[in-house]
């Protein structure tokens, strides 16, 4: 093998379709680690028409991988020709097709926590995290047949690679190299295009969305080099002018006011009737799936027997969503009536502009305010997202082992932060500590990959169906633990208590397995006492999101001044106002009614019922015009607000 050679034609036909069955090999990989994701969606869709795309991709991705390779085989200069150039071209070969591979079985881990093929924003996204050679780690030996498949696809490039023979006739070397670098590199541009002409743009990853039924899909047909190339510096938000600036804010104005008390004449702020404590959890990865009570046609144990209680003594909805797929998503969208479009947030370059939340708000009233979240401080940017919507406290992990009682580090998972149940006892302690009236919210850790729990609930919390459905048990007591431990203090008859999650996460139910159902988190209101307007019900007549809870909150508050958000408040909303929208893999979701609307930021693309369809088999698009259009109006309006703001930094009211 180590003798062979062919022309330079041949050598890089030969390697170039070695990456290419390397890629493809990647992808059989990736679907059979997530078969149980796929199943449906392969059995429902045009085989053929998924590989026709996923083979325009890895087109894409092939020379996006191989210029270097092509580049120092076929640079036009005689004097580099010799061993020691053989040697940086197979080694740029090799080395830059290994990088696609591990990113590619990367991604066979990860996908099924995001929904979509990974960006060039996880650098971003991960850059404050201390751990993630321990979770990397861990994920190596959890997944070590993934490790080996990848030694063994690397170890193929290496070893089939084909060596381009030295042509040592000086003008027939560069009579044959010069035409041939100027033939393959329009072949390489036309490659990472995805055609070539005045007419054909270049392939994006939305163009993903034409060979499959739903965006949960994308994940299948594209491929995580190309995803990553093509995110490269690249910014998520350009503006769109779907309507005039007046017809504009006729259809949707984020900036929203409520409460008839103006400011006192003196210019100090007038004081709303209520001063009552806000307490919020964000709990990760607590998707609907896994809540008993949602679930009441399951015939088997609940997993979350509290939080099931708490909700019949709580409002909340049946029809609920998250605005984004990942952990940094939850909190703009929860705290702050911010969702994800394109791009988490945090990680754009909109994170600098000028942004309040409801502890900002609030604090204009005399709040105090903290946040906590058990990992390393400033993790996931947490800590200064925290502070830039006006928390005025953070207790991340250096408060917690800094406090008397936690003195040594004992409760680290070891992986991401402090274990649920002794950080949900210090939120107690702590916000019993705050001058009142206050806010306080907190991010959960428990409930995530690489799904452990403390070694002393090993016996009592089984491995379940899933592996996180332990961990939903571990968190679900854990909750438990925090309201035994609340309510018998003096402030927790004047607190609403909300409790949401930022995400779903691990599927099993078909009816969570698709584009709508991926995002179905719980939104709770729990005031103790039942009183109104959040006496125990589950509301099945409104559409409920993440985003709402800020407006909700404040309008409760009976707060008085202008305030920005993408949402609306619950307690002001009628059905047939009443609307949730996301985004995954290219396509805005926009809910309303019995009806979700998908859309590619430039035409509705499909029209389900989700009600009477939750796994997406029948498109109506073009069957209920009327609906179509007035959901494609609404949904162009908001996204058109959300562009503008985000690049011309109007995400608070005084910046108008």
């Amino acid at each position: 093998m180590r003798n062979r050679q062919g022309n330079v034609i041949t050598a890089i036909l030969w390697n170039i379709a070695l990456a290419y069955i390397v890629l493809f090999i990647c992808r059989i990989i990736f679907i059979a680690v997530n078969i149980g994701m796929y199943s449906d969606s392969l059995q429902n869709n045009d085989l053929w028409q998924m590989f026709t795309g996923a083979l325009r991709f890895d087109t894409s991705a092939v020379c996006y991988m191989n210029a270097l390779y092509i580049l120092c085989l076929l640079f036009p200069l005689h004097y580099k020709e010799g061993s020691i150039s053989q040697c940086i071209t197979k080694v740029a070969f090799v080395v830059c097709n290994s990088i696609g591979i591990i990113a590619n079985l990367c991604d066979a881990v990860y996908v099924p926590f995001t929904g979509r093929r990974t960006t060039w924003s996880l650098f971003s996204e991960f850059s404050n995290e201390g751990n993630m050679g321990t979770v990397i780690g861990t994920e190596v030996i959890n997944h070590w047949y993934l490790v080996v498949a990848g030694i063994v696809l690397i170890w193929l490039l290496y070893r089939l690679y084909l060596p381009a023979k030295i042509e040592k006739r000086l003008l027939h070397y560069y009579l044959y190299r010069i035409p041939t670098l100027f033939i393959v590199a329009l072949l390489i541009v036309a490659g990472i295009r995805g055609g070539i002409g005045r007419t054909v743009r270049p392939i994006s990853l939305n163009d993903a969305n034409q060979y499959i039924s739903a965006p949960s899909e994308a994940a299948i047909v594209l491929n995580t080099p190309f995803s990553m190339i093509r995110t490269i510096g690249k910014n998520p938000f350009h503006e769109v002018s779907f309507f005039k600036e007046s017809e504009l804010e006729a259809i949707f104005n984020p900036i929203k006011r409520y409460g008839a008390e103006p400011a006192d004449d003196d210019g100090q702020p007038a004081i709303g009737k209520r001063e009552e404590n806000i307490v919020i959890f964000i709990v990760e990865s607590f998707g609907k799936e896994y809540i008993g009570a949602y679930n009441t046609d399951r015939n088997e144990p609940s997993l979350t027997p509290f939080l099931d209680s708490l909700i019949s003594k709580s409002l909340t909805y049946k029809y609920s969503y998250g605005n984004g797929r990942k952990s940094i998503d939850g909190m703009p969208s929860v705290l702050s009536g911010i969702p994800m479009f394109v791009e988490p947030f945090f990680v754009t370059s909109a994170s600098l502009n000028k942004v309040s939340g409801i502890a900002g708000e609030l604090g204009k009233e005399g709040y105090h305010s903290a946040f906590f979240h058990g990992a390393p401080n400033g993790s996931m940017g947490f800590q200064a997202f925290a502070k830039a919507t006006g928390f005025k406290e953070y207790y991340g992990m250096d408060e917690y082992n800094a406090s008397p009682l936690h003195k040594d580090n004992s409760d680290f998972d070891g992986a991401w932060a402090i274990w649920d149940e002794p950080f949900f006892q210090f939120y107690a302690e702590e916000i019993g500590k705050l001058p009142r009236p206050f806010v306080a919210a907190m991010f959960s850790a428990s409930s995530h990959h690489p799904f452990k729990i403390p070694t002393k609930y090993e016996s009592i919390y089984k491995e379940g169906k899933l592996p996180i459905h332990k961990c939903i048990e571990y968190t679900d007591n854990a909750l438990r633990l925090f309201f035994e431990k609340a309510s018998k203090e003096e402030w927790f008859n004047n607190t609403l208590f909300i409790i949401t999650a930022d995400h779903s996460n691990q599927n099993i139910d078909p009816r969570y397995k698709s584009s709508s159902g991926f995002f179905e988190v719980p939104i709770i209101f729990y005031k103790p006492g039942n009183r109104e307007p959040f006496a125990a019900r589950m509301d099945s007549t409104l559409i409920a999101q993440q985003i709402d809870i800020m407006p909700t909150v404040l309008e409760y508050m009976e707060y008085d001044k202008e305030f920005l958000t993408f949402g609306k408040s619950l307690l002001q909303d009628t059905p047939q106002e009443s609307y949730a929208v996301n985004y995954l893999s290219g396509q805005y979701q926009y809910f309303k009614g019995e009806y979700m609307l998908q859309f590619d930021g430039e035409k509705s693309t499909a029209l389900f019922d989700v009600r009477h369809d939750p796994q997406h088999k029948v498109n109506l698009k073009g069957t209920k015009s009327i609906i179509e259009e007035e959901m494609e109006r609404e949904l162009k309006a908001i996204i058109q607000q959300y562009m503008y703001r985000m690049l011309n930094d109007k995400l608070t009211p005084d910046n108008e």
